[in-house]
């Protein structure tokens, strides 16, 4: 009887003993996952661009592998993150994106942004004055090196041409979809109600995004756009994910890209 006692006594410690090591581990896990995207409610706007060069930022174009700056198409110079194709002669469908390094969930993202120049031979004709600031994307080591886009909800940065109205604001979905009025729409590019910014003047933007459960477009204060539960294509609803913004054949320049993270 005493040797009984003796083993379900060593037993049941050896049994806490692993739950609370198998606790830690959890909460170790937990932890890193949590890290993985930023949460800390500060009310505070962090700069991601920091005005001097790309540190935090990393480049994946198609058709090459990540980290490489293509064509030194993605570079910083008099305080402005610039897309330039001043190294480019043609453009041949070599769509890049350029990834901050942390991941967000809810938030409200602003920026300041022209576009400026021509746009570089060979460029579709939608493309023209054209970027966009990508949210809820996917990491870009997990893209394919032939992969033209990152799973993202894409909002849409555009100017117009000088004499036709074009919406800013408006929203694309590579690899995902969105639901607008309870219904799921399943249309790759939907018009915003945004005001169309003609010639080279600066445009600042925000995007108030709450996990999966809704994201709205904002310019001048005026939400433009509003829908909810942003997923992948297979339904998996999207609670939070990378930022990029485009290189798509036009010249663009950012001279602010700004972050204040929010209470879920």
């Amino acid at each position: 009887m005493k040797f009984v006692q003796f083993f379900l006594s060593v037993w049941s410690v050896l049994f806490i003993g692993a739950v609370c090591q198998g606790q830690v581990i959890a909460d170790e896990s937990s932890a890193a996952e949590q890290k993985a995207v930023a949460t800390d409610p500060s009310g505070k706007w962090i700069q991601l661009f920091n005005g001097k060069d790309l540190e935090g930022w990393t480049p994946k174009f198609n058709t090459r592998e990540v980290g490489e700056n293509y064509k030194d198409t993605f570079r910083v110079e008099d305080g402005i993150l610039k897309v330039s194709y001043e190294n480019w002669d043609v453009f041949k469908k070599e769509f890049g994106h350029l990834f901050y390094k942390d991941a967000f969930s809810h938030y409200r993202l602003r920026a300041e942004y022209r576009f400026v120049g021509q746009q570089v031979a060979g460029g579709g004709g939608w493309a023209i004055r054209n970027n966009g600031l990508m949210i809820h994307g996917q990491t870009p080591d997990s893209m394919e090196v032939e992969q033209k886009f990152p799973n993202s909800i894409e909002v849409q940065l555009l100017g117009g041409n000088g004499k036709k109205e074009r919406s800013n604001l408006n929203l694309c979905t590579p690899g995902t979809q969105v639901e607008m009025g309870g219904k799921l729409i399943e249309k790759h590019c939907i018009s915003s109600n945004g005001p169309t910014f003609h010639g080279d003047d600066w445009v600042s933007v925000e995007i108030e995004v709450r996990g999966s459960d809704v994201v709205k477009h904002i310019v001048g204060g005026k939400v433009v756009m509003e829908y909810n539960h942003p997923q992948l294509d297979d339904g998996t609803l999207l609670e939070s994910g990378t930022i990029s913004i485009q290189a798509e054949s036009h010249p663009t320049e950012f001279r602010k890209i700004e972050l204040m993270v929010l209470k879920p």
